[in-house]
């Protein structure tokens, strides 16, 4: 008998049973959707972390006080004060491939307009900030050079502060706030940024000279950060490590002594975070790859089920000429047709599953090739798999007992 007639008689013994066919296939159809909607967020969580870590800035390099040991004592990022603003200048001269740099200087404050007022932090940067940051100006400008030498008293809001001061789509530019009962001189509002990606409100900020944090609101000479861009994407690694070796040389550390400070790329920060999402995904994954197997097992059991109730057709079929091989390539077809049709169909109801949470709750969702054909050769090898065993089975039976069964 022809391959392909063989195949048409298991597609219509399929035919014949149409809901338990339909039943066998469910076991697959919600294991494939299963697996195709958890990578989906996983994959759609990763590159949102992607955009908003790229969002922070182009080649971007942080550095942090801290990370040193003393007397035993170990103390992490912020549990020093050794950052100063010498180490900007030893850095911006001294380290080829820096395009700009700011330190920065962080508070929190109650800043009061009119009768409206607003929580949020006061950040003191340098002019470099909004270039580091890629992050243009909406209202005013940003403030000069002379701003910081003089420690000026002005401030450029984000969208958020400028929001709840003066209202939505109000240029605040002129107006006068107060910081720690101290009068401000608004010259800008910054763009919208958004969230960043641990969930914070980049737009709830504002922007001051450093010098002016410094001497007007807090006293503090040293600074907590410095934040730098590299020329290019390439040359991010090499004046990381060349920062580095300033900053020792800055702080006199010797040798054997750690690093007093701590240097982070953005890509650093997207590895980190994107490695935690990946763990997350691939145990989603392994759990709606459960769903597969039990979907497998389903198919397995139904097909024994099925050899048992078609003992005599397959007895009359083999008394006519058929052989082993026919009967076991029938089976198997069968089984294998319902775990493509189940994959096809749970491939279909994933990107429906994955385009409704990103429609209705805004969850990120991305559908990779990848898990498309990973999902669709499993749904063939869990037929191919689970499928042989009653194939043989029937393939195996005597035809002459198989006539006599009742």
């Amino acid at each position: 008998m022809s391959p392909v007639m063989t195949c048409r008689i298991a597609l219509k013994a399929l035919a014949r049973n149409k809901m338990r066919t339909a039943l066998t296939m469910l076991g697959m159809i919600i294991g494939v959707s299963a697996v195709i909607t958890l990578v989906a967020l996983g994959k759609g969580a990763q590159k949102a972390i992607e955009d908003q870590i790229k969002s922070a800035g182009t080649n971007l390099i942080n550095i942090n006080a801290g990370n040193f040991t003393a007397n035993g004592v170990r103390g992490g990022v912020g549990a020093a004060s050794n950052l100063t603003v010498d180490d900007v200048v030893a850095i911006k001269s001294e380290v080829p491939g820096v395009e700009y740099i700011t330190p920065m200087v962080n508070s929190r404050a109650q800043v009061i307009a009119g009768n409206q007022n607003w929580a949020t932090r006061i950040q003191g940067v340098d002019v470099d900030w909004p270039l580091i940051r890629d992050w243009p100006v909406k209202y005013g400008a940003f403030f000069a050079t002379q701003d910081v030498t003089g420690a000026a008293k002005v401030a450029v809001l984000g969208k958020t502060v400028s929001d709840q001061l003066f209202g939505a789509d109000v240029d605040p530019t002129g107006q006068i706030i107060r910081v720690r009962n101290q009068p401000f001189k608004v010259i800008g509002e910054m763009s919208s940024k958004g969230q960043a990606s641990m969930a914070e409100d980049q737009d709830d900020i504002i922007f001051t000279p450093y010098t002016t944090v410094q001497k007007k609101l807090t006293g503090q000479q040293n600074i907590q950060n410095i934040t730098l861009s590299a020329t290019s994407a390439d040359a991010t690694t090499d004046v990381k490590d060349a920062v580095a070796s300033v900053l020792r040389t800055q702080h006199k550390l010797i040798a054997n002594d750690p690093d007093d400070f701590t240097i982070r790329t953005q890509e650093d920060i997207a590895d980190l975070r994107t490695q935690s999402t990946q763990t997350t995904t691939n145990l989603l994954t392994g759990i709606a790859a459960v769903s597969l197997l039990v979907g497998g097992i389903g198919i397995m059991n139904i097909m024994l089920v099925s050899v048992t109730e078609r003992t005599r057709e397959i007895g009359i079929r083999m008394a006519i000429g058929a052989r082993g091989s026919d009967v076991l390539l029938q089976f198997l077809v069968e089984a294998v047709v319902i775990s493509l049709l189940g994959g096809g169909i749970g491939i279909a109801l994933g990107f429906g599953m994955a385009e409704s949470m990103t429609r209705l709750w805004q969850w990120p969702t991305q559908v990779p090739g990848s898990a498309v054909g990973m999902a669709f050769g499993f749904a063939a090898m869990v037929g191919v798999f689970f499928g042989f065993y009653p194939a043989k089975k029937a393939a195996g039976l005597d035809p002459i007992v198989a006539l006599r069964y009742e």
